[in-house]
C-alpha cells in the first residue's frame, strides 16, 4: 500500500476548478438551453505537442471546421491557431432540441523557440485534424579553431 502525502494546496486547486466550471455554465449561454439553437461562442480544441529530433509537430482537433475557416500565423515566435465552427440550425422537433456541440471562433497560440524560419513551416488539414509541422531552428554549432605551430609572432620595433 503506498502512502500519499496530503497536498491542499491541490485540493484547492480542484475546488477552484469545480467552482470555476460551475459558474462558467450558470452564467454563459448554453448551446443545451437555447431554444434557436446553438450559440456561436469561443472554444478551444484540443491540441498535440510532439517534439521530434527534427521538428516540433502540432496536431489540433478542429472536426466540422473546413480548411478555408483556419488560420496558421507565425508573429515573432508565437505560432496562432485561429478559425470558427459555423452553427449549424436543426429544426426544433418534439418540444426537445440537445445540442452539445459548440460552434464559434478558437485561437490558440503558442510560443516556439526563436530562431524559427517561418517560410519552411508546412500545415496539412486531414479527416478533422490540422498537423502544423515546425522545423527545429539551426543551432550555433562549434567552430574549431586551428592552431598553427612554430610561427612566431612578429617582432615590434620601437
Amino acid at each position: 500500500m503506498a502512502i500519499v502525502q496530503w497536498e491542499p494546496s491541490r485540493e484547492l486547486t480542484s475546488l477552484q476548478s469545480e467552482v470555476n466550471r460551475l459558474f462558467s455554465t450558470f452564467f454563459e449561454p448554453s448551446a443545451a438551453r437555447s431554444v434557436a439553437g446553438p450559440v456561436a461562442r469561443r472554444w478551444s480544441p484540443a491540441l498535440d505537442v510532439i517534439e521530434r529530433d527534427e521538428q516540433y509537430v502540432l496536431r489540433a482537433d478542429v472536426p466540422g471546421v473546413r480548411e478555408e475557416d483556419i488560420s496558421v500565423e507565425l508573429d515573432g515566435s508565437v505560432l496562432t491557431i485561429s478559425g470558427r465552427r459555423e452553427v449549424e440550425h436543426d429544426e426544433q422537433r418534439a418540444g426537445y432540441h440537445r445540442v452539445e456541440r459548440v460552434a464559434g471562433e478558437f485561437s490558440r497560440s503558442l510560443t516556439l523557440p526563436e530562431g524559427i524560419d517561418a517560410d519552411r513551416i508546412e500545415a496539412s488539414y486531414d479527416r478533422g485534424v490540422l498537423e502544423v509541422r515546425v522545423p527545429k531552428p539551426e543551432q550555433a554549432k562549434p567552430r574549431k579553431v586551428e592552431i598553427s605551430v612554430g610561427q612566431r609572432p612578429a617582432d615590434i620595433e620601437g
